[in-house]
């Protein structure tokens, strides 16, 4: 089974809940993580999803840790590069480990939606 993470910053959680809203067939059959808040608004949604901590508590770090284990399979990770974020230092902790383990990383709706697309052709 697939596993995808799911992140948002606040100004982007309701794209993401939009997108996969309109990309359920891709996503239905995957075991979903989101980080705190993210997540509620994932569960409200409609969708089985495992909750971490909130972003700048540790959420994050813990998604880090899954894709350093190989416990995931994608991110998607819709960030809002005009504002400033106190826990930067682990979204780029983040974005490094996906460098060095090869997982897809997507921060936006258009690579996210090519990433989405596939995965469910292989």
């Amino acid at each position: 089974m697939k596993k995808i993470a799911l992140i948002a910053h606040d100004g982007k959680k309701a794209e993401l809940v939009s997108f996969i809203l309109q990309n359920r067939n891709y996503i239905e059959n995957a075991e979903l993580f989101a980080t705190g808040t993210t997540g509620k608004h994932i569960e409200n949604a409609g969708f089985n999803v495992i909750r971490l901590l909130s972003g700048p508590l540790g959420g994050d770090a813990q998604i880090a840790s899954m894709v350093a284990e190989k416990n995931i399979n994608m991110i998607i990770f819709f960030r809002d590069p005009l504002d400033k974020h106190p826990h930067e230092p682990d979204v780029q902790m983040l974005m490094r480990l996906c460098d060095v383990h090869n997982i897809p990383l997507a921060t936006n709706p258009a690579s996210a939606k090519l990433f989405l697309k596939g995965t469910s052709a292989g």
